[in-house]
């Protein structure tokens, strides 16, 4: 899979996001390690903490799937630049991450895409090898 199409797909699912509150749609699209691509996006509840990323979505669904290991991943949202992860997904996806060179796609409303690997979004993270797993 491409990058683009990786993208393509994360936009696509901005559509099914659920943002009464916010209307600040979410999607994302995550490559397994095994080629497989899981999606979510965010989902907002009336106590906002309750309230669900779009990347943290598709990797629970893929943890739940039997995914223990991802590839890639792309972001769509309507940010005037690339919708990057917030801090709470980041760490997420570094739990699951193949490695820390691990592109993150960003894009935003022009559907530009930019990538940063998951060091640049999180320099000098610690993950679950470094807990003794």
């Amino acid at each position: 899979m491409t990058d683009r199409e990786l993208v393509d797909r994360a936009r696509e699912m901005q559509e099914r996001a659920y943002v009464p509150y916010s209307n600040f749609r979410v999607g994302a699209a995550l490559l397994c390690e095994d080629g497989t691509v899981v999606t979510g996006c965010n989902v907002e509840n009336a106590s906002y903490g309750l309230c669900i990323c779009g990347e943290r979505t598709a990797m629970v669904k893929a943890v739940s799937e039997g995914h223990r290991k991802f590839k890639a991943i792309a972001i769509a949202g309507d940010t005037d630049g690339p919708c990057v992860p917030c801090g709470a997904c980041r760490q997420f996806i570094r739990e699951f991450a193949s490695s820390l060179d691990m592109p993150v796609y960003c894009v935003g409303k022009d559907n530009e895409h930019v990538s940063y690997t998951l060091d640049e979004l999180l320099a000098h993270s610690f993950g679950p090898a470094d807990l003794g797993k």
